[in-house]
């Protein structure tokens, strides 16, 4: 039940009970529901648009490579590219992905949420350059994975900042706000490549552009406040107290107030958790602890899922794909799969709060099944002159193409409402203590590591 805050004779006892029950862990901050929290203001909308640039970023650097693939022709050395290569070229930013969220958490602790974002700024300008100017596939693979580990930073600490800076009744919406801004990435990337998909040497365009959005965040974050978390953490009471009665602008003093006291509580005892604590203790923890393990499961088994239905190797070889089924503009094809995954995002942050997590999820399951079904009797029927393996150059049944292009839509419209947008808002599950091993530990792993297996296939089938 949310705790009464309009009575302001019983306003010290309720922040003596909220105190009581964090310390015994009855409660959370979500608990406390402030006057006027449903309402939100500039301010809260422009810390929220100046962190979602990240996942813009993320999702611009995941989707340009697409368009890349199928254009780069000899541009790195004497030969086409061969589908080995391409596999390196894009699980490089895996590999980075995976080692930038291992640190993202602890970092962020260290230094701040806003540094670590800054960092990954810089680490995006520099990939992008180096993609930019290279002439051979190890330059490309190195840029490659400098670029993943600023994914990894980014894709970790975005979604906290923007859940710490965000009301509570607000916070799935605004994380959601950051799963859009990756898809609008992605359509940007597939409507750039697109347009230098002609042009020789377009794709290190392509590629470089990808400093553009990351240099103008760098440039906002001097400006941004860090997150009352960090604040407290430091011991900073009076600027924690000016961001939160920032963020519940139409909140009362009073509400304000227990909100601050709350959250000083929680990060009270994390805090004092740490340091009763070992490294291993705290980690073997989220194992041991009933609570916490049935969290983890959670939340590694979305993470999991999101990244073993394939869609993250649908967007890296859309193009590819297209191409090879007999589409003559295949970049632009891919397109209209991106910007179905960001319309039905935006319908995901309409609906999410209103419908819930759960019920999205079994909503919207059933149209992935049906989507990937479909392709897979398609292709099967697509491929039946050609042994199985896709051949690009060969002459395909074009309504078996468009049936490909069908299911595709089907499924990706079908994971962008659900299992596309859920996972993100993982870091609802988790006590403040244990965000930073369950959201770069096992939840980055299983994120990063899952794609593999279907790229290797999908290249290889496509050359």
């Amino acid at each position: 039940m949310p705790i009464p805050t309009d009575d302001k004779n019983n306003q010290s006892t309720d922040l003596l009970e909220v105190a009581n029950d964090l310390d015994s862990g009855e409660i959370n901050e979500l608990a406390v529901v402030a006057e006027g929290e449903e309402k939100t203001t500039w301010f809260v909308w422009t810390l929220v648009l100046c962190a979602t640039v990240s996942g813009l970023l993320f999702g611009y650097d995941t989707g340009v490579i697409s368009g890349a693939l199928v254009t780069i022709g000899s541009d790195l050395g004497p030969e086409q590219l061969s589908s080995g290569q391409k596999e390196f070229i894009t699980s490089a930013t895996t590999l980075g992905a995976l080692l930038g969220g291992f640190v993202a958490g602890a970092m962020s602790d260290w230094t701040g949420r806003r540094p670590v974002l800054a960092i990954s700024d810089i680490i995006f300008i520099g990939g992008a350059i180096a993609q930019a100017v290279c002439h051979d596939v190890w330059s490309m693979i190195g840029g490659r994975f400098l670029l993943g580990i600023g994914v990894g930073l980014a894709s970790c600490i975005a979604p906290l900042y923007i859940q710490e800076l965000s009301p509570t009744r607000l916070r799935g919406r605004m994380v959601v706000m950051n799963v859009v801004a990756i898809t609008l990435g992605q359509v940007i990337a597939y409507g750039i490549g697109a347009g230098f998909e002609k042009m020789h040497g377009g794709w290190r365009w392509m590629v470089g552009l990808g400093a553009v959005p990351a240099g103008i965040q760098l440039v906002f974050l001097l400006f941004l406040p860090e997150s009352p978390r960090i604040m407290l953490l430091r011991g900073d009471l009076p600027a924690a107290q000016k961001i939160m009665t920032k963020i519940y602008a139409h909140a009362k003093p009073a509400d304000v107030e227990l909100k601050v006291k709350v959250l000083q509580a929680a990060v009270k005892r994390s805090i004092e958790i740490t340091h009763s604590t070992t490294f291993m203790h705290r980690f073997t923890s989220m194992l041991v602890n009933p609570v916490y393990r049935r969290a983890l499961i959670v939340g590694c088994g979305l993470q999991a899922f999101q990244q073993l239905c394939g869609f993250n190797t649908l967007m890296y070889y859309s193009a590819t794909l297209f191409a090879s089924i007999g589409f003559n503009q295949p970049t632009a094809v891919g397109l209209i799969v991106s910007g179905t995954n960001f319309i039905f995002t935006i319908i995901a942050l309409i609906c999410i709060d209103r419908i819930g997590r759960r019920r999205i999820m079994l909503f919207s399951s059933p149209g992935m099944i049906f989507g990937l079904t479909l392709a897979s009797i398609s292709f099967h029927y697509l491929t039946i002159n050609t042994g199985g393996n896709l051949i690009e150059g060969s002459d395909y049944p074009n309504s078996w193409s468009a049936i490909v292009l069908l299911s595709m839509i089907i499924f990706v419209a079908s994971y962008a409402t659900g299992l596309g947008n859920v996972p993100w808002q993982q870091g609802e599950l988790f006590a403040l203590e244990s965000k930073p091993f369950s959201r770069t530990g096992l939840v980055m792993v299983l994120t990063k590591l899952a794609p593999s297996p279907w790229s290797r296939h999908v290249s290889r089938d496509c050359d």
